[in-house]
């Protein structure tokens, strides 16, 4: 039971080409096929949070695997919504710098202050469904205004940037901890 958790970030990582395919795909009404995996995905990315705390089963591969599958959903997500032009392709790029930041963050916090990784936050999780929220919607109501899809995926960066400077608030915390104990 200990390791359902970790199978669970597997399953969403590997429903990320499925994604892909579907979302592509000729036949008509796979989009919303494409945005029921979407759902599926976010869903098991709650699941096995919940899971890796009920169980008491949070490993440093769950705190990598987890996130991975989330970002690797959610990029895949907003290029593929960027190809048909629904959003512009400054919105990847942003997003996509911030998940690199954030594992480079994350990864010298492990390394160097040798502490586990820090757990996601509020900020975070509320950053996720917004961002959740706003995708579905693109992806739903496809004669969406092209204005309005533009302030959505730019509320929902706001948000990534919020928990973005909240988590390095909180490894610069555990690097000054890890440095005042030393």
């Amino acid at each position: 039971m200990r390791g359902l958790p970790n199978a669970i970030s597997i399953f969403r990582i590997c429903l990320v080409p499925i994604f892909i395919v579907v979302y592509f795909s000729e036949a008509s009404g796979l989009k919303l096929y494409a945005t029921l995996i979407y759902a599926l995905a976010t869903f098991s990315d709650f699941l096995d949070g919940y899971l890796a705390r009920k169980l008491s089963a949070s490993t440093n591969l769950g705190k990598i695997l987890d996130p991975l599958g989330d970002k690797l959903m959610t990029i895949s997500v907003m290029t593929c919504i960027t190809i048909d032009g629904f959003i512009p392709i400054w919105a990847v790029l942003i997003a996509g710098i911030k998940e690199i930041l954030m594992a480079i963050g994350g990864y010298v916090v492990h390394k160097v202050a040798h502490v586990e990784i820090p757990a996601s936050n509020l900020i975070g999780k509320t950053s996720t469904v917004v961002f959740f929220l706003v995708c579905v919607t693109i992806l739903l109501f496809r004669d969406l205004p092209h204005e309005v899809a533009i302030w959505l995926i730019s509320g929902a960066i706001v948000l990534m940037f919020a928990a973005l400077a909240s988590y390095v608030s909180t490894y610069i915390k555990v690097m000054k901890t890890r440095t005042v104990k030393e």
